[in-house]
C-alpha cells in the first residue's frame, strides 16, 4: 500500500533563488521535509546569494500559465503557496488559475522586498495581489515591513499589529499571520495569528544568529504542507513555526552573508 502522503501534492509559485536559500528551491525542500510531493512554477529568475539580491528577470504571465496548467491537469494539488509574483499580469493569471481549479488551501506570502532592500514588486502589482489573491487565500503571511507597505501603517508594537491585521482583513484576507521577527525582542520570536479576527500569539525561542535567509519562504510553505496533510489552520501554523525554529537552529552556516536555514530539518 502506498503512503497516503504520496497524494499530498504541494505547488509553489515563486521566484528562483539560485543560491537555494529562498524562493522555489526553499519551498521544494520544505515540502519534501514534511513528506509532501513538491511541484513548482517559476515566476522570476533572480540574481542573488546570501549577501543580497542583485537583480531579476521576470517571466511572462503566459509562461507562468504554461507551467501551472499541466500540473493541475495531471495532479490533485492539495495546497498551493505563492511567493514572489512580480507583475500584475502574473498575479491576474495565478488568481484565475486558482479559481478555475478551486484551490482551497492557498497560502499567500506577499513577498514585496528582499531583506537587502531590493523591491520585488511594484505598487500596481501589489494592488492586484491584494485585490485578487487575498480574498481567495486560506491565509496571508506578511512580515512587519510587508504589512507596513500593504496597510501604509507604521508598526511599533502589538497594538499596531492588531490594527494592521484588521486593516489586512478589511482588504479581503480571511486569516492573517503577521510575522514579528523584525521586532527586536530579547528572548522570543513572536508571531501574531489572526483566524476569523481572533488573535493568537505564537512565541518561540529567539536564536541569536545571522542564519535567516529564507525563513519567510519556509514558514509559508510549511503551513501549506501541513494543510495538505490535513491539519487545521491553527495546527498548521504552530507546526510551521516550530519547524522554522529548528531550521534556524540547525542552519548550515554557509555563505558570506545571511546563511540559509536548514529546510530539510525533521521535527516530531
Amino acid at each position: 500500500m502506498s503512503d497516503a502522503r504520496e497524494n499530498n501534492v504541494c505547488l509553489t509559485i515563486a521566484g528562483l533563488d539560485p543560491s537555494g536559500g529562498a524562493g522555489a528551491v526553499a519551498d521544494i525542500k520544505t515540502f519534501s521535509a514534511f513528506g509532501c510531493y513538491a511541484a513548482a512554477a517559476v515566476t522570476s529568475l533572480t540574481f542573488q546569494n546570501t549577501q543580497g539580491v542583485f537583480g531579476a528577470e521576470h517571466v511572462s504571465a503566459e509562461t507562468v500559465r504554461r507551467q501551472i496548467a499541466p500540473v493541475f491537469d495531471d495532479f490533485a494539488v492539495a495546497a498551493v503557496k505563492t511567493g514572489m509574483l512580480p507583475t500584475e499580469e502574473i498575479i491576474l493569471m495565478v488568481a484565475q488559475l486558482m479559481c478555475e481549479n478551486n484551490v482551497q488551501n492557498l497560502v499567500v506570502d506577499p513577498v514585496v522586498r528582499s531583506t537587502s532592500g531590493y523591491d520585488l514588486i511594484d505598487d500596481a502589482a501589489l494592488r492586484s495581489l491584494i485585490a485578487k489573491l487575498f480574498p481567495i487565500a486560506m491565509i496571508v503571511t506578511p512580515n512587519i515591513p510587508e504589512t507596513e507597505r500593504i496597510t501604509k501603517m507604521e508598526l511599533r508594537g502589538v497594538d499596531d499589529v492588531v490594527k494592521a491585521a484588521r486593516a489586512v482583513r478589511d482588504l479581503g484576507a480571511r486569516n492573517v499571520l503577521i510575522k514579528g521577527g523584525h521586532f527586536e525582542e530579547s528572548e522570543h520570536s513572536t508571531d501574531y495569528l489572526f483566524i476569523d479576527g481572533e488573535m493568537t500569539v505564537l512565541e518561540a525561542e529567539r536564536i541569536q544568529t545571522t542564519a535567516t535567509h529564507g525563513t519567510g519562504c519556509a514558514l509559508s510553505s510549511a503551513i501549506a504542507a501541513n494543510l495538505a496533510l490535513g491539519k487545521n489552520l491553527m495546527d498548521a501554523v504552530k507546526i510551521a513555526k516550530r519547524f522554522v525554529t529548528e531550521a534556524i537552529r540547525t542552519a548550515p552556516n554557509i555563505g558570506r552573508g545571511h546563511s540559509p536555514i536548514n529546510q530539510l530539518v525533521t521535527i516530531d
